[in-house]
């Protein structure tokens, strides 16, 4: 079986920031939101597809910034996450090889939602010998993309899930509650609410674990 790969939370997003252009990152953000939390899961993967070519024009428009790189990877991680099994791989490394252009330029570009990013695909895809999934590796970016937004709602989500995949609860239950003590997606109330239940069924799952 796959590990959970790239689930609609995963995709995220980390940033409430932009930049470089804010009116082109902001419809592709909103776009993605729609897609993400309005439509129908068998329509999903089409739009993404689209998307993608939305945002590929732009980092190319924008000479490739590390904030259009990073939208163009998360529009290719939800066309992975909708087309779902290993048919998803190809886009999943496509998604990982902008992020980590897009990091090796800025890690703190999006108050570091590549690096967040990178961790969750790290943890979500399968590891060697079908994908490139490592916890361990994992960890290591989760921990620095709190390092640049210790106080995100998503930085502290995501690594609290992660800590909970790994059985460290407590230390989980202190991330989870950082996440609901953060700031809302600054224009994003699709992905605000979203977070926030998801906020509110992992702690019923760690409630069932202490």
């Amino acid at each position: 079986m796959l590990k959970r790969l790239l689930i609609a939370s995963t995709f995220l997003l980390f940033s409430t920031a932009l930049y470089a252009n804010p009116n082109g990152l902001a419809s592709i953000q909103q776009t993605w939101d729609e897609i993400t939390y309005t439509v129908p899961k068998e329509a999903q993967f089409r739009q993404f597809l689209t998307l993608i070519d939305t945002a590929s024009q732009y980092a190319e428009d924008a000479n490739y910034s590390p904030e259009s790189l990073i939208w163009l990877a998360v529009s290719q991680s939800g066309a992975a996450r909708a087309k779902g099994g290993l048919d998803a791989l190809d886009l999943a490394k496509q998604a990982k090889e902008n992020l980590e252009r897009a990091i090796a330029a800025d890690k703190t570009a999006l108050e570091g939602a590549g690096l967040g990013i990178l961790a969750s695909l790290y943890h979500k895809v399968p590891g060697w010998p079908v994908g490139f999934g490592s916890d361990k590796k994992a960890r290591k970016l989760f921990k620095e993309a709190l390092e640049v937004n210790p106080n995100g709602l998503d930085s502290n989500y995501f690594y609290a899930e992660f800590l909970f995949d790994e059985k460290d609860y407590d230390e989980a239950a202190q991330y989870l509650e950082k996440a609901k003590q953060a700031p809302g997606k600054q224009g994003r109330p699709l992905a605000t609410k979203a977070r926030q239940q998801d906020i509110v069924e992992l702690e019923a799952k760690l409630k069932e674990k202490r």
